[in-house]
């Protein structure tokens, strides 16, 4: 269904065909290793490369371009996949075969992607200093804003002092204060760095040849003076000992947010049954922490799980009255014990089939949704298909489940709460 093809060392594209939409899809990432020195930079790249291109200079330039190519969109990519950081462009724009006769989209898009992120608006030799100011203070805004909201704070605290000694540990976005230190030449000095080594993946959903797109793509790099370096594998948890720790902030209700690592990745087979394990446990609505903790026993007000298959971890928050953590803690663990031991009805296991069933169901609705799924499933080294994955969910059983559960160890504690 995939079709990858090389287009130079270091540059791989791959397509999935697909007529079924107007809109077609393609999207452009560097491929960075994910670390804090480069977590900001790369974060603010390319909302500094969407400000503006020679051929359209500012924000209404681009714009106009973009409803001259019939309503075509472009944005910035981010994402952190496990020890990698993919920084760069998408755009949708509308299949040809529906544009004026004898009006190109596909050809016009290319080349107004390859200026927005080969020929930027520059001053004096580098990045402009009013866009990179401006984009430094939105990037600034989102990382605050990630505080104001406490229940993510919190549980990135617990994951930061959790993954001190691995790169899931360094936040999507960077540290505000390296945010700060950015300057218009910092900037520009990394972004030659990325276009010179970065591995790129090209990933395109449509009903072109993909040949053609290749054609059509090659000579984009070919221009770029590229020495490419060869990233690391993914890597599982790198322990370096987990903590307790409590802090306190002026907050009416507490956070409690548990971290636990298992040896099971989206690379191993166990990974389906560690995906059911979470659902049951955690992820969802009619989860055993939601329904005996939340609606049973009353001692939270929001409690969820969540699996991080590219590095083997799990972590629950709970947002919890100040003097309840012991207690809440006791029957997280209460209930990950009842999984261990295989108490999970089939009223639980089918619901948690089916939540997976219907998420993986939603993966082909939309070319955006087969982009995500299958440009992270290459970097993330998942093998599971869409279709694989359906059948994995079918045939596994509250046993895999159990022996999954078996597996977690209770790594960090952290406890965000009021003042006494």
């Amino acid at each position: 269904m995939i079709q990858t093809i090389s287009l130079l060392p270091g540059v791989t594209l791959r397509c999935f065909p697909d007529s079924r939409f107007k809109q077609e899809g393609l999207s452009l990432q560097f491929i960075r290793p994910m670390c804090k020195e480069e977590a900001a930079l790369n974060a603010l790249l390319p909302a500094v490369l969407l400000r503006g291109c020679e051929t359209a200079p500012d924000l209404r330039a681009i714009t106009l371009r973009l409803d001259d190519l019939y309503g075509a969109a472009v944005g910035a990519q981010l994402r952190r996949v496990g020890d990698y950081q993919a920084t760069g462009l998408s755009c949708s724009f509308m299949r040809e075969e529906y544009a004026l006769p004898g009006e190109q989209v596909f050809a016009p898009m290319m080349q107004f992607l390859e200026e927005l992120l080969f020929r930027p608006v520059l001053e004096n030799g580098v990045f402009c200093p009013e866009y990179v100011e401006s984009e430094k203070r939105n990037l600034s805004a989102a990382i605050a804003a990630q505080r104001n909201d406490k229940r993510a704070y919190a549980n990135a605290q617990m994951v930061k002092r959790m993954c001190k000694g691995d790169s899931f540990g360094v936040p999507r976005l960077g540290e505000k204060e390296d945010v700060e230190a950015i300057t218009p030449e910092s900037l520009y000095a990394h972004y030659q760095k990325v276009l010179r080594e970065s591995p790129v993946n090209l990933f395109y959903v449509g009903a072109a040849d993909p040949e053609k797109l290749a054609d059509l793509l090659r000579p984009i790099f070919e221009k770029l003076e590229r020495d490419p370096i060869t990233l690391p594998n993914q890597t599982p948890f790198h322990d370096l000992g987990g903590c307790r720790e409590t802090e306190v902030m002026d907050v009416a209700q507490g956070k409690l947010c548990m971290g636990f690592t298992t040896p099971i990745t989206l690379r191993d087979k166990d990974f389906v049954a560690m995906q059911l394990f979470n659902t049951v446990f955690g992820s969802g609505m009619v989860s055993k922490l939601f329904m005996k903790i939340r609606e049973e026993m009353s001692l939270c007000y929001d409690i969820h799980s969540s699996y991080h298959g590219s590095k083997g971890i799990v972590t629950v928050s709970a947002g919890i009255d100040c003097n309840m953590d012991a207690k809440v803690e006791e029957e997280i663990l209460r209930q990950l014990t009842a999984c261990q031991e295989g108490q999970i009805t089939e009223t639980e296991l089918k619901a948690a089939k089916e939540a997976l069933l219907n998420q993986l169901r939603s993966t082909h609705d939309s070319p955006g949704a087969i982009e995500g799924y299958y440009a992270v499933a290459a970097l993330s080294g998942l093998q599971l298909t869409p279709e694989d994955y359906s059948r994995a969910v079918e045939n596994a059983t509250a046993e895999d489940i159990a022996r999954a559960a078996k597996t977690l160890q209770l790594h960090t504690v952290y406890f965000l709460r009021g003042e006494v």
